[in-house]
């Protein structure tokens, strides 16, 4: 049984930073497709970042490009996404994503292309 358990959302001021964190169990997180989602209220689940199984590589979507990192700790088996220089339009609920899927290859955007889902954290950035 998979399950991601996200935490470290709350609330900052703009310009502030966050670390969320998904910690999985049942699925190493460096054998699979890892994602961060967002969903604002009113608004659809969109693709925040994610990183490639047994390697390092990232993408990110444009409006968190050089504010975000997303990484992977494989000994806590944990995935962690860094927001810095946070923006009112930045809070919503973060979502923590797996895919099982192997094939094909990449990081996929559309949350239909992941299995599994944490519970959510709140973000919420105030002016």
């Amino acid at each position: 049984q998979v399950q991601l358990v996200e935490s470290g959302g709350g609330l900052v001021q703009v310009g502030g930073s966050l670390r969320l964190s998904c910690a999985a169990s049942g699925r190493a997180v460096s054998t699979r497709v890892m994602a961060w989602f967002r969903q604002a209220p009113g608004k659809e689940r969109d693709f925040v970042a994610g990183i490639n199984r047994n390697e390092d590589s990232t993408y990110y979507t444009d409006s968190v490009k050089g504010r975000s990192t997303i990484s992977r700790d494989n000994a806590k088996n944990t995935v962690y996404l860094q927001m810095n220089s946070l923006k009112p339009e930045d809070t919503a609920v973060y979502y923590c994503a797996l895919r099982e899927r192997l094939l094909p290859p990449g990081i996929y955007h559309r949350p239909l292309d992941y299995d599994y889902w944490g519970q959510g954290t709140q973000v919420t950035v105030s002016s």
